[in-house]
């Protein structure tokens, strides 16, 4: 990257669709998972599941059910309730049902590659819904193809099918233990069968996966805001290197893989998750706050009123103007009805890439100086863009607080982020990244501020998008987008974050 910041590329306006800047100047949601066996409105339960965790996934979604038979499967391309309505739901019979949000993280935006992905093999259905990513995909691909192996998809989670298939184990979670024992990287997995469920998760523990109970039946799920929403009982986190086997006969658990060290995703908490939902043992509310509280301690300002950037900023901007004691205001309003694309305007309007999503509200901003929070800071094209904004606004002063540190690094283990050279912290200090943004001043969260809700371990997490050590080995020369096989089209058409 040049480091002339001011020569860094912003949006584009292309063939009448304006490309929202903020879907590339972000990290995306990675997918979610949701898994129930043993309800008769097993297939209702998945698709409310699948609602409580459209923000892990806008792009598109399925749903596969069992009747004890056969498996029955429902796809599409969008939102869960653009895709799905009660007559497709009523053919979804069962009392078995998984479903799966997806925001690619591998393989390009396309139907084939929507799960659960559903295949017939030696032991009859078999249906998958992952979240995460398979670092060494493309070693595995090669070498499955050369043995003659058959992709239907470009997703990394077909790997998975097909070294079940080619397995010798007598069981299904035997082939499962052995196709698992081959690949690296992260997964959070529920698996189908006519016959049971399977929910596994990989031995670092870099994606959640949760266990919970509804009369009698047993859910698995990325989130227990999903649990919620259906009113089951969180029983408990699926632990590191955990396979949970449901079936005719009960549920039970194995531990089949060698110990790891625990790499939980820091950056659940500082966005991915839901507020409401309870993550590696914590309220994710609780830790933004927290996190919010130590920005204000570490980095104060002298301002009028702390305004967040919504909504990823929302809880942080409340923990920091607890603690610092100025005022809260939702001074920046944000449209929720934000589709793929928009009609060109006939005339020109300055910045409608970022406009059509936020927008100040001048009354609450004229001649006051703010404090903007946001949980992260990529690109930086947006906060160049709506910072303006705010002084146009009437904002006398803008000082921006990131309740993270500089994001240095991409990430290999289920979030789509751009290349390192796209990472604005990557490259640049915190004073050009500041001219860059227009911002009075700038100021990140420390690494002890960002683990300050654990006292003062911080042992366990994966924050490789921070400080470039990661947990597992990454091919030599791998980007993203290599890894991920998008390119630019892919990314720009991609749903906007919540």
């Amino acid at each position: 990257m040049d480091n002339d910041v001011d020569n860094i590329d912003g949006g584009d306006i292309d063939s009448g669709i304006i490309v929202e800047e903020s879907k590339l100047d972000a990290f995306h949601e990675e997918c979610g998972v949701f898994g129930v066996y043993g309800h008769p409105e097993a297939a209702n339960l998945a698709y409310l599941g699948l609602y409580a965790l459209q923000h892990r996934g806008q792009e598109s979604a399925g749903i596969v059910s069992s009747n004890g038979k056969e498996l029955i499967s429902h796809r599409g391309m969008g939102l869960i309730a653009d895709i799905f309505s009660n007559s497709i739901i009523a053919r979804l019979e069962g009392t078995s049902a998984i479903g799966h949000n997806r925001y690619s993280t591998t393989g390009s935006t396309s139907l084939k590659n929507c799960q659960p992905l559903v295949v017939e093999y030696g032991k009859g259905g078999l249906a998958l819904a992952h979240n995460g990513n398979l670092v060494n995909f493309d070693e595995l691909r090669e070498r499955l193809e050369l043995n003659g192996t058959i992709f239907q998809s470009s997703s990394d989670s077909e790997i998975v099918i097909h070294l079940i298939a080619q397995s010798q184990a007598p069981t299904l979670h035997e082939r499962l233990v052995d196709a698992l024992m081959q690949v690296r990287g992260a997964y959070s997995m529920v698996l189908l069968t006519e016959s049971c469920m399977i929910a596994v998760r990989d031995p670092h523990g870099f994606r959640p996966l949760v266990l919970g109970k509804l009369h009698g039946a047993t859910i698995a799920t990325s989130e227990t805001c999903a649990l919620d929403l259906v009113q089951a009982q969180y029983i408990r986190e699926i632990e590191l290197g955990e396979m949970v086997i449901v079936d005719e006969s009960g549920t039970r658990s194995l531990k089949p893989f060698a110990p790891a060290p625990a790499r939980r995703c820091i950056f659940e908490y500082v966005y991915f998750a839901r507020p409401d939902s309870f993550l590696f043992g914590r309220n994710v509310y609780s830790v933004r706050k927290e996190q919010g509280r130590a920005l204000a301690r570490e980095c104060p300002a002298d301002a009028d009123l702390v305004v967040p950037v919504p909504d990823s900023g929302n809880t942080a901007a409340l923990g920091y103007a607890q603690e610092s004691g100025i005022p809260f205001e939702m001074a920046v309003v944000r449209s929720h009805y934000v589709g793929r694309t928009f009609i060109e305007p006939r005339q020109s309007i300055r910045d409608f890439g970022v406009k059509i999503k936020l927008n100040p509200v001048v009354e609450l901003l004229r001649g006051k100086r703010i404090v903007l929070i946001e949980d992260s800071l990529v690109r930086g094209t947006t906060m160049r863009k709506l910072i303006p904004m705010l002084r146009q606004a009437g904002a006398r002063e803008v000082h921006m607080r990131v309740a993270a540190p500089p994001t240095t690094h991409s990430c290999f283990y289920g979030i789509d982020t751009p290349t390192r050279e796209e990472l604005l912290a990557s490259s640049h200090s915190v004073e050009e990244i500041r001219r860059y943004i227009g911002a009075d001043s700038l100021g990140y969260l420390s690494w002890d501020g960002l683990y300050s809700f654990l006292g003062q371990s911080r042992e366990g997490y994966c924050d490789a998008c921070f400080t470039g050590k990661y947990p597992i080995e990454i091919p030599t020369g791998t980007e993203p987008h290599q890894l991920h096989l998008f390119d630019a089209a892919e990314r720009e058409a991609q749903s906007s974050r919540r």
